[in-house]
């Protein structure tokens, strides 16, 4: 029986010819897509879901691709129309970066990072170092002095997991609409006092997730929080949860051993609050290795008697059920 190979369509912006995109499906069926050297492909996760994964120069045709291929995870997907646009919105960004004339250029700088093993020169005091281990950019002095104050770094560098956006927040001529967009993101998820106060807004629940956390803390400051958690081997169909007020850590906090039903335990954004309405103490054998030497070394001097009191009867209840 002969079968006829995925077919792939090539598409072209007549006005450049870059990036040349192709889309074509793989022998298992896997829709995936080439952007110049970048490789994509929509490919399935748990409940029916797919996600976004990405590669590099794959030097074999779309039908032998495999999915061993692809290792990053760019993020969820709800249709192939999704994927699409993502691959489009790659096209897009890839084209503006190149008419940007970016220059690589070599480096030996000392950085926050270790020794730079070379940088992309965005424009004149502004540098983008790379190292073994992380990277970011550097600011010339008269460049970091046009960044505003609540978001300036001394010394002008800036680390490439959030930082870099305060860059391109600044200078936003030297960066791709994408990067623009996630520099927006970043700045409004991580410094959002300073968005609010530079652009004379107030970013609502949701928009924010330093804002949404906080308010997380502050609605649940006297709740219990789970800090850790683990399938109980002694009670089938629970997870066995640590909790802390307010989700705290550190010496002298108190910790509750807590067990909630296996199809409940949904850790949510900022963590999961524990019902005591409807789950209970667990002061029975425990699935945390260590764990009653582990209670008795973080009872804080300072714990009140109550404290001491809770933690005796645990004890003598862990003690008499094993």
């Amino acid at each position: 029986m002969s079968t006829t190979a995925p077919s792939t369509t090539m598409i072209a912006d007549s006005a450049t010819a870059f990036p040349p995109i192709a889309f074509g499906r793989t022998a298992e069926g896997i829709l995936v897509a080439c952007v110049a050297d970048t490789a994509f492909a929509m490919l399935p996760a748990r409940d029916g879901r797919h996600y976004l994964a990405t590669g590099w120069r794959i030097g074999r045709p779309m039908a032998e691709w495999k999915r061993s291929d692809f290792y990053g995870h760019a993020g969820e997907l709800a249709d192939e129309v999704a994927f699409r646009c993502k691959v489009a919105e790659n096209a897009e960004h890839q084209r503006e970066k190149r008419a940007l004339g970016r220059r690589e250029i070599g480096s030996t700088a000392n950085t926050p990072w270790g020794r730079s093993q070379g940088a992309a020169l965005y424009a004149e005091g502004v540098v983008c170092h790379s190292t073994a281990g992380h990277g970011g950019f550097h600011l010339s002095a008269e460049r970091n002095r046009k960044v505003h104050s609540m978001l300036r770094s001394r010394g002008g560098w800036y680390e490439e997991d959030a930082g870099w956006a305060i860059v391109a927040l600044t200078f936003p001529h030297l960066f791709t609409s994408y990067e623009r967009r996630c520099a927006e993101r970043t700045i409004k998820d991580s410094w959002p006092d300073a968005w609010e106060a530079i652009f004379g807004t107030i970013l609502q629940p949701g928009e924010s997730l330093e804002k949404d956390r906080r308010a997380f803390e502050q609605r649940h400051a006297d709740d219990w929080i789970v800090v850790s958690a683990i399938t109980s081997d002694q009670q089938p169909g629970f997870v066995e949860v640590v909790a802390t007020p307010g989700g705290r850590r550190g010496a002298g906090t108190e910790e509750r051993r807590f067990l909630v039903p296996s199809g409940e335990y949904q850790v949510g954004r900022f963590g999961f609050v524990v019902d005591e309405a409807r789950h209970p103490v667990h002061s029975g054998p425990s699935s945390f290795i260590g764990w009653q030497g582990r209670a008795r070394s973080q009872l804080p001097r300072n714990a009140s008697r109550s404290s001491r009191a809770w933690k005796r009867r645990a004890a003598r209840r862990s003690a008499s059920s094993t």
